[in-house]
């Protein structure tokens, strides 16, 4: 057999299909795996790391507005749209998929799009509550909608097509994997904290404050991951604040961690953004969070992601424009003293979670070929 996946921009387009093929690599050895991308500086990244070819089809999006240079760069999607369909359809040929995979990005319709025209079966998935613009373009041609969240059929065309599976996690989670790496334990717990690019700047404000709430009150160990140039930002402000260069034992802030997973393992509640798989992580890993989501992506996609966790409820959703470093502080050490409330949310994280997603799907994508 012959998978054609496409992803493209983020890693939460790329990781889910990873998991996939990762998965269908397992059960079907013998076939061939070929990433179709936009060529971003992530996919060339992380899928020939992954061991799977790549190729580039050049594709932009949409923008909303209709300012002279918004309408330009719409002309210029226009064209890549029409050259994208035409090399899709050589690609298509030449590599004959048995089915193609699309987990997201401006790519994926042209390629999908094509392979649906052609009568080769096709599925995409949809990792937010709210589909995207190619997800719904795509929802009447492709064979089916696979969705990360249940009771959305309605929200597509054709709800019959649509199916619920979850989003597939990164390698490692929900496993005991890479634990030697986690941060030492105390007496106290352990909050996690971390924000995506989008607006990761405003969020370290309020972080700063966070920090020396609690450097007063020592009431938990933290670890705050700042991201590009936020660790000395964070620092110079809390230099401001009187907080010495030389952090109280159990504080840190990084910049990035390369293996997430032993951390949010260990931690007892975890901060952070709303993005479809940070979601994902979350539930298979089963930890209680507070999620504020980015105000600034399409859709508020973000937002409707994290709503569907608190209504189930293993998360607390709070604004950004309704949050500071003082409110958020008093919320977690609410949190952190009320046991039975984190495993309650522990535990509807849990029921949540589709640790088996990436099979779930690659199950789907062979009864397609079978069919």
């Amino acid at each position: 057999m012959n998978f054609l996946f496409v992803c493209g921009g983020t890693a939460g387009h790329i990781n889910p299909a990873l998991a996939i093929a990762k998965e269908l690599q397992m059960q079907q050895p013998e076939s061939k795996f070929l990433f179709v991308g936009a060529g971003k500086e992530l996919e060339k990244r992380l899928i020939p790391h992954a061991g799977f070819h790549l190729v580039n089809i050049r594709m932009s999006g949409l923008r909303r507005s209709f300012s002279p240079d918004d309408l330009v760069y719409n002309l210029k999607t226009v064209r890549n749209l029409t050259t994208a369909g035409v090399k899709s359809e050589n690609l298509l040929r030449r590599f004959a998929p048995s089915v193609v995979i699309g987990t997201g990005g401006y790519i994926c319709y042209p390629v999908l799009l094509r392979a649906s025209q052609m009568g080769i079966p096709t599925l995409v998935h949809e990792s937010n509550a709210v589909p995207g613009l190619t997800t719904k373009l795509l929802s009447a041609s492709v064979d089916r909608v696979l969705v990360s969240f249940p009771g959305l059929e309605k929200l597509y065309r054709r709800p019959d097509r649509v199916m619920f599976t979850g989003t597939p996690v990164r390698e490692g989670f929900g496993t005991e994997s890479g634990n030697e790496e986690a941060p030492a334990r105390g007496s106290k717990p352990l909050v996690l904290s971390f924000w995506g690019s989008l607006g990761a700047e405003r969020m370290n404000e309020r972080m700063t404050e966070f920090v020396k709430c609690n450097i007063d009150a020592g009431l938990f160990d933290h670890v705050h991951v700042a991201g590009k140039d936020g660790v000395d930002v964070i620092r110079s402000r809390l230099r401001l604040l009187g907080v010495p260069d030389e952090l109280p034992p159990g504080i840190e802030i990084r910049e990035y961690i390369e293996n997430i997973l032993p951390f949010m393992s260990a931690a007892d509640i975890i901060l952070c953004r709303a993005g479809g798989s940070t979601i994902a992580e979350l539930t298979v890993a089963g930890k209680p969070a507070v999620l504020i989501p980015s105000p600034y992506v399409t859709n508020n996609q973000q937002e409707e992601n994290a709503k569907q966790v608190q209504k189930t409820g293993g998360a607390i959703l709070i604004r950004e424009k309704d949050c500071t470093g003082e409110s958020l502080f008093e919320v977690i050490s609410f949190l952190l003293s009320d046991g039975e409330r984190l495993q309650t949310m522990a535990d509807a994280q849990k029921a949540l979670g589709a640790p088996d997603a990436a099979k779930r799907i690659a199950g789907l994508a062979l009864e397609l070929c079978r069919e």
